[in-house]
């Protein structure tokens, strides 16, 4: 999570969210934003002050300007110098409606931007708060690959030189597309959703042992390519080991934790001659049937159950038929 001043916010997104600068003192621009949610302070306009939520980018709409202009001048100085004392990082005023002066003064001398906005109250709300949750997500930096695989994020994890490079390469040559190699940035936008995207510096650069870099998208095209995927399984590559255990059947699901979120984990052991690329579009098509409802190694313990039952029910009864 990283602060952004009103300065740079408001230079990123000006165009997008239509910001005039109402006020003259330039020392608001260097205010801190630490805080991705956004406030409607109609209460202390009033003068309660309870639970106020002062660090938050103060959003005006019409309602809220409609009233401060009725107050007389000495309760409006009053109200705003009371409001501003807070210390608020921003203000940002919708429909394009320009305060009292008297407002705008009490903004100067406390050293808060107040700026107007010609979108309506919804529109600013929507796009500002979208941009700040994006960038006050918590994200890390992970080395693996990330793939699009029948439209599941697969993200393959394992330690350097094991294939993932490789395997994420023979998947875009069968159609699949790619995300982000060598060094995947995670965000989580949402309490359940991971989305993993390629770095600014590596972009969709691929680096191949024995060749060296390669640009995916030159060679194969913008269709095998993504900006960003949503992480729905981890493929984690172990090499082969005899002494160890693996899944055999799949009853039970295994997770991991990314940042807070739980997502599948598939360990998958590399060895000599072994197909992982049809392996990760099994994982990927196994995935999707789990995500509506079916699950096949459930099924096949049902039916093997079922089966197992009615040879036992047979048997006895055609251990006890003399006919």
């Amino acid at each position: 999570m990283a602060d952004i001043t009103v300065e740079k916010l408001t230079e990123t997104r000006k165009q997008d969210l239509d910001l005039t600068l109402l006020t003259s003192n330039s020392d608001g621009l260097k205010k801190i934003i630490n805080n991705p949610e956004l406030h409607r302070p109609g209460l202390a306009l009033t003068g309660f002050y309870e639970r106020f939520a002062s660090k938050r980018v103060q959003i005006l709409g019409e309602t809220e300007a409609t009233y401060l202009s009725q107050l007389s001048e000495d309760r409006l100085k009053e109200i705003s110098r009371k409001m501003f004392d807070y210390g608020l990082p921003l203000v940002i005023i919708t429909k394009g409606l320009a305060p009292p002066a008297g407002f705008i003064e009490a903004a100067d001398l406390s050293g808060t931007c107040v700026f107007s906005s010609k979108l309506t109250t919804a529109e600013l709300t929507t796009k500002l708060s979208a941009y700040l949750d994006h960038l006050f997500a918590p994200s890390i930096m992970v080395h693996g690959s990330l793939m699009d695989v029948y439209g599941v994020g697969l993200l393959y994890t394992g330690k350097s030189g094991i294939g993932k490079s490789e395997i994420a390469l023979d998947l875009v040559e069968r159609g699949h597309r790619l995300v982000a190699d060598d060094v995947v940035k995670i965000t989580r936008a949402a309490p359940d959703v991971l989305l993993g995207n390629s770095s600014e510096l590596l972009g969709h650069h691929m680096e191949i042992r024995g060749i060296g870099i390669i640009d995916i998208e030159e060679l194969f095209g913008i269709r095998a390519i993504r900006l960003q995927k949503r992480i729905e399984v981890e493929v984690n590559l172990t090499l082969w080991s005899e002494t160890e255990e693996y899944e055999r059947l799949g009853l039970e699901d295994k997770k991991t934790k990314v940042l807070g979120v739980e997502i599948p984990i598939v360990r998958v052991p590399i060895s000599p001659g072994k197909n992982i690329t049809v392996i990760s579009e099994v994982i990927a098509m196994n995935h999707m049937q789990k995500v509506y409802g079916e699950n096949a190694a459930l099924e096949f313990t049902k039916k093997l159950s079922q089966t197992l039952s009615r040879q036992s029910v047979t048997k006895d009864y055609l251990e006890s038929d003399f006919e």
